[in-house]
This record gives structure tokens, C-alpha cells and sequence, in this order.
């Protein structure tokens, strides 16, 4: 396969998101589409190609660190022998060149049973284009405490590429008032703005403030978000080691389908607002 420009921007997003590993990263490439651009990226890949349909994997179980597919449509059947064949913490990495990121997409992986899920634009030039869909296998620790502080020991090994950028999330805070009338003894809450998904709740996620504040004027103004008083800035440092999955700048239309939900985050977290 001869690699386009394109293409090979598209390859190197995939490539920030693959996982680490020990002495080589156990990967699993569809169809070679991504094989020339990665192994120019990565020399610690352990990496094999396989075809399109699953049937002819013949992968163990819980045996590749990563799956990368570009440009293909996965049906149910690639998404099941991908997630058997990932080890825990293992990832699914997708993008397609012609896809639009949306809700469907969160729902598609969440059915298929992947957790930690990132729906996102592949490149932004400035305009979306592409979709990149992340999902990874679920760990097996029953305690939540247990399996973040995991995700995060692995997490904190990825490549630094990704520092520096920024989640947006809508905030409703309590008590609603202006930092210059809060208290000492005003016990803040946050609560972002998200919806229910297949089995849990995927907070929206926004690359910049322009876009939260694009998304949040119709759906407040139609009475959908009530009580949105501020919009959080937090690092992707933060961001990426949350155990909840993320939609990142979805449509305003996704209430069409989707019912609100709100999840508690920590202020803490957060970083000091944009000016």
C-alpha cells in the first residue's frame, strides 16, 4: 500500500494512542494499512498483519497489546475476536478517513464491550475530518480504586506527544456564585454535563472553549441543559486517566437520542480558567 500525506497523518494520530508495553508492543495490524508509517514511528513494535475477517485471525486469547485498523468497517464479529484477543488494558485503535465523530460510535464500542472509549475528529485542518475510535479491554479488578490506579500506572508511560492540550467540559456548580462571593466554608461540587450511554456515562467532552460554548448556547436556550453556570479547562494529562468514557465534541443533537446525565468531577483537577 502506497501512503498518502493524508493517510500518513491520519497513521500518526493512530500512533499516540497506542499503548505501552514491556520490551516490544505486541500489535496487530488490519489488512498492512498502517504497518510503513508505524514502524517509521515505533522501533519496539512486535507487529504482524491480518486480514479483515476475524475467522482468519487465529489469535490467542488475551495475547496483542494493541489492534489498529485504518479505513475498514468493523462489524460484530471483528469487534468481539479483537476485544478476545487484546490483553487487559489492551486497545482497539480505528480510524476512518470518511467517518463523522458521533455518539454512535461510543455506542457501537460500548456494546461490543471496550471501556475507556475516545470518540474524536482524526485531524482538525481546521475543519473535522475523519473519526478516530478508541476502545480498550476491560480490567478485571473488581475495586474501581484498583483499577484506576492501574490504568493510570500504564497510562503515565505514553508519549508526551499529547501533552499540552486541553479538554473543555460544562459544568454545573454548587453553590452558584462568583468566586468573589464564595466562602471558606462553601463546600464546592461540580457535576459535568453527559449523557447515559449503553451501560454507563459518557461525559462531552470539547477541544476548546469556542466549541463548548458553541455546543452549550442551543441546548441551554431549548431548556435541555439546565444550570450550566462554567466551563472547566483540564489538562489531557488529567483528562485521559478519568474512568468514564468521553465524546468529544459531539453534536447539539446527540439529546435527540441520548438522555442527560451528569457525572462528579473535581475541581481540584481542573485548570485556572482561559481568560
Amino acid at each position: 500500500m502506497t501512503t498518502t500525506g493524508l493517510q500518513r497523518q491520519f497513521i500518526e494520530v493512530m500512533a499516540k494512542h497506542l499503548p505501552p508495553s514491556g520490551t516490544s508492543l505486541r500489535l496487530v495490524d488490519i489488512e498492512g494499512r498502517a504497518w510503513e508509517v508505524l514502524s517509521e514511528l515505533r522501533g519496539d513494535l512486535d507487529m504482524v498483519v491480518k486480514p479483515l475477517n476475524a475467522d482468519d485471525w487465529h489469535l490467542n486469547p488475551d495475547s496483542i497489546d494493541a489492534l489498529v485498523a485504518f479505513d475498514v468497517l468493523p462489524d460484530a464479529d471483528f469487534l468481539r475476536e479483537a476485544l478476545r484477543a487484546l490483553r487487559e488494558g489492551g486497545r482497539l485503535i480505528m480510524l476512518n478517513a470518511g467517518g463523522v465523530a458521533d455518539e454512535r460510535h461510543v455506542r457501537t464500542l460500548q456494546e461490543a464491550g471496550y471501556t475507556r472509549i475516545l470518540v474524536a475528529p482524526g485531524l482538525e485542518q481546521p475543519a473535522p475530518l475523519g473519526v478516530l475510535m478508541r476502545g480498550e479491554k476491560p480490567h478485571s479488578q473488581a475495586r474501581t480504586e484498583d483499577r484506576i490506579k492501574q490504568i493510570a500506572a500504564v497510562d503515565n508511560n505514553l508519549p508526551a506527544k499529547r501533552s499540552g492540550r486541553y479538554v473543555y467540559l460544562l459544568i454545573q456548580q454548587k453553590p452558584n456564585k462568583p468566586a468573589w462571593k464564595l466562602k471558606p466554608t462553601d463546600r464546592i461540587e461540580w457535576n459535568a454535563i453527559a449523557v447515559e450511554g449503553h451501560d454507563e456515562q459518557v461525559v462531552l467532552a470539547f477541544s476548546s472553549l469556542p466549541k463548548a460554548v458553541e455546543f452549550m448556547q442551543p441546548v441551554v436556550k431549548a431548556g435541555i441543559v439546565k444550570d450550566v453556570n462554567k466551563v472547566a479547562k483540564f489538562a489531557w494529562e488529567i483528562a485521559k486517566h478519568w474512568p468514564f468514557a468521553m465524546l468529544l465534541n459531539p453534536s447539539d443533537e446527540i439529546f435527540r437520542t441520548q438522555k442527560l446525565a451528569l457525572l462528579a468531577i473535581d475541581p481540584a483537577t481542573a485548570e485556572a480558567p482561559d481568560e
